[in-house]
C-alpha cells in the first residue's frame, strides 16, 4: 500500500473511532438519567465486559489479522491466514462465552450482587461474534480497504446506543425493574454487534470472496501465525482497554468493600454516583485516545519519526491539562446539567485530574507500539491494574468512593510513570520540555482564573439557578475556557508554527502567534 493511500485510511478510521468513542461516552448521560444511580451502577457494573469485547474485535485482533495479511501479497496465503484466525478466534470466544454464560453466577456473587447474572447472561452471547467481526475487520484492513471497518464501527456504535435507550425507556416506562432494565440495556449491545456484522458481512458479499482455498500452512507458518495472534491481538488494543480494565477491577472490588463498611444498600447508590466519572474521563481522553489510534497503524510502517512522538506527547500533555483544570472549574455546573444534581463532587473532582494521567498514557503505550514494543505496554498496564486492586481495597474501607477514586488517579499515575519512563529511554532528548510544561501550567491558570471569575459573576445573576442555569453555564463556560486556553497556548509558543498547521484552524493560529511577535 502507498503511504498516501496509508495516510488516508488511518484518517477514516482515526474519525471513525473519534466519532465511535464521544458517542460512547455521552449515552452514557441520558441512561443515567432514564435509570437514575442505581440503574448506571447496574450497567456499569457489566459494561467492562462488552468494553473488553470491544477493544477485541476493533482494535486488537484486526489489526493482527491485518498484519498477517499485509506481509504477504499472495491472495492465497491471505486466505489461508483468515480461515486459521477464525478457527483460533472460535475456540477463544466460545471459551470466553461459557466462562460469563456458565460463570455468571459466581462472577455476580463475586461482585456483590447476584441479580447481575441476568446481565452478564445478556452480553456473554455478543463474544460468540468475535470471530466473524475481526477476521472481516482485520482482512480488509490488510488490504488496504479501511473504509468498511470504519462504517461498521460507526454502525455497530449508532445501533447500539439507540437500542439501549429505547430498550431501558421502554421497559421502565412499563414498571420492569432496573435490573431488567439492564439486561434490556445488554441485549441492546448485542444488536449493536449484529448490525456491524451485517454491514461487514455485505462488504464482503460485493467483494464475491471465495476463501476455501487448498492452501494449507506448514505447521512453522500454523505456529508463528497463532502465536502472533495470542500475542498480538491481546497487546495491541491495551491503549483502548485501560479504561476498561479501571472499571473492571472496580466491577469486581467496590462494591464488596462499600458492602464491608457498612453502607450495606446504599453501596449500590454510592457506586452509580462515582460511576459519573467515567463519562468525564472517557469525554477528556478521547482526542488523545484518537491521536493514539493515528499512530498504532504504523506498527508495520517504518521507524516512526522522532518529531512525531514529540508532538504527540505535546499534544496529549497540553489537551489533558486543559481539560483537567477547565472541568475541575465548571464540575459543579457540568454535574448538574449532566446528572440532575451535584452529589459526589469531591470522588468527580479526583478523577477529573486522572484524565491528564490518562491522556499520556494512552499516547505513550501508542507510540510504544508504533516502535515494535509488545511487552513493555502490557507491564505498565499490568502493574497499574495491580495497584488499583491493592489500593481499593486499602483505600475504600477508610474513604469509601472517595478512595476509589484516590486509587484510580494512583494507579494512572503508576501506568503513565512506567510508560513515560520506556519512551524517553528511547529519546534523546526529554519528551516534555521544561519550558512546554511550565508556559502550559500558565495558560491553565489563566483559564482557571478567567473561569473562576466567569462562574462568581453569573452565579450573582437574579435567576433561578437550577438545572437549565447551570447547563448554560457550563455550556458557555467551556467556549470562554477552549478560547482562552487556546489563545495562551499560542502565545506561549508551545507549538512550532509547522505543529499549528496540522491542527484545525492552523493558519489561523499562526496568525495570532505572528501578531504577538510583531
Amino acid at each position: 500500500m502507498e503511504k498516501k493511500d496509508w495516510l488516508r485510511g488511518a484518517f477514516v478510521l482515526t474519525v471513525a473511532a473519534l466519532f465511535t468513542k464521544t458517542l460512547s461516552a455521552f449515552y452514557r448521560i441520558p441512561y443515567q438519567n432514564i435509570a437514575g444511580d442505581i440503574g448506571f451502577y447496574i450497567y456499569q457494573q457489566v459494561y467492562p465486559f462488552y468494553g473488553v469485547f470491544l477493544a477485541l474485535s476493533t482494535y486488537g485482533y484486526p489489526v493482527a489479522i491485518s498484519k498477517l495479511i499485509a506481509e504477504n501479497k499472495q491472495s492465497t496465503y491471505k486466505f489461508a491466514v483468515v480461515r486459521l484466525s477464525f478457527y483460533f478466534l472460535s475456540c477463544m470466544s466460545i471459551i470466553m462465552f461459557s466462562i460469563l454464560y456458565f460463570g455468571a453466577s459466581s462472577l455476580a456473587k463475586t461482585m456483590g450482587d447476584h441479580q447481575l447474572v441476568s446481565l452478564i447472561r445478556a452480553i456473554s452471547f455478543v463474544f460468540l461474534l468475535l470471530p466473524f467481526t475481526s477476521v472481516f475487520r482485520g482482512y480488509f484492513q490488510g488490504i488496504g480497504e479501511m473504509v468498511p471497518t470504519a462504517v461498521s464501527q460507526v454502525v455497530e456504535q449508532f445501533v447500539r446506543v439507540c437500542a439501549i435507550l429505547f430498550f431501558s425507556s421502554l421497559l421502565l416506562h412499563r414498571g420492569f425493574t432496573v435490573y431488567e432494565a439492564g439486561a434490556g440495556a445488554m441485549a441492546g449491545s448485542l444488536m449493536g454487534s449484529f448490525a456491524a456484522l451485517a454491514v461487514l458481512a455485505a462488504y464482503m458479499l460485493r467483494k464475491r470472496m471465495h476463501v476455501h482455498t487448498r492452501l494449507w500452512l506448514p505447521m512453522k507458518e500454523k505456529r508463528k501465525v497463532l502465536l502472533f495472534l495470542a500475542v498480538h491481538g491481546v497487546t495491541i488494543c491495551l491503549a483502548n482497554m485501560v479504561l476498561v480494565l479501571m472499571q473492571l477491577v472496580d466491577s469486581f472490588t467496590l462494591l464488596p468493600l462499600l458492602q464491608q463498611a457498612g453502607l450495606h444498600e446504599l453501596a449500590k447508590t454510592a457506586k452509580g454516583v462515582y460511576d459519573r466519572g467515567q463519562p468525564f474521563i472517557q469525554l477528556g481522553t478521547v482526542a488523545a485516545t484518537s491521536f493514539s489510534l493515528a499512530l498504532v497503524p504504523m506498527l508495520s510502517g517504518e521507524q516512526m519519526e522522532r518529531n512525531t512522538i514529540y508532538t504527540a506527547v505535546r499534544v496529549a500533555f497540553v489537551i489533558g491539562m486543559g481539560a483537567v483544570v477547565g472541568l475541575i472549574c465548571i464540575l459543579k455546573q457540568a454535574n448538574v446539567m449532566l446528572f440532575k444534581d451535584h452529589v459526589g463532587a469531591m470522588e468527580l473532582t479526583i478523577l477529573a485530574i486522572s484524565i491528564l494521567f490518562t491522556s499520556l498514557t494512552l499516547t505513550f503505550i501508542a507510540i510504544l507500539q508504533g516502535l515494535g514494543d509488545v511487552f513493555r505496554p502490557l507491564f505498565a498496564v499490568c502493574m497499574g491494574m495491580i495497584a488499583k486492586w491493592g489500593l481499593n481495597v486499602v483505600l475504600v474501607p477508610l474513604w469509601h468512593t472517595v478512595g476509589a477514586a484516590v486509587a484510580t488517579f494512583i494507579a494512572y499515575a503508576v501506568m503513565c510513570g512506567i510508560a513515560f519512563f520506556y519512551v524517553q529511554k528511547r529519546m534523546s532528548r526529554p519528551l516534555l520540555s521544561f519550558s512546554t510544561i511550565i508556559q502550559t501550567i500558565k495558560a491553565a491558570a489563566m483559564m482557571a482564573m478567567v473561569l473562576a471569575g466567569y462562574i462568581i459573576l453569573t452565579n450573582e445573576l437574579p435567576v433561578h439557578q437550577g438545572r437549565l442555569f447551570s447547563s448554560f453555564q457550563a455550556i458557555i463556560g467551556v467556549f470562554i475556557g477552549v478560547f482562552v486556553y487556546i489563545i495562551m497556548i499560542v502565545k506561549k509558543e508551545v507549538f512550532a508554527e509547522e505543529d499549528l498547521l496540522a491542527f484545525p484552524f492552523g493558519r489561523y493560529l499562526i496568525n495570532i502567534k505572528q501578531r504577538k511577535a510583531g
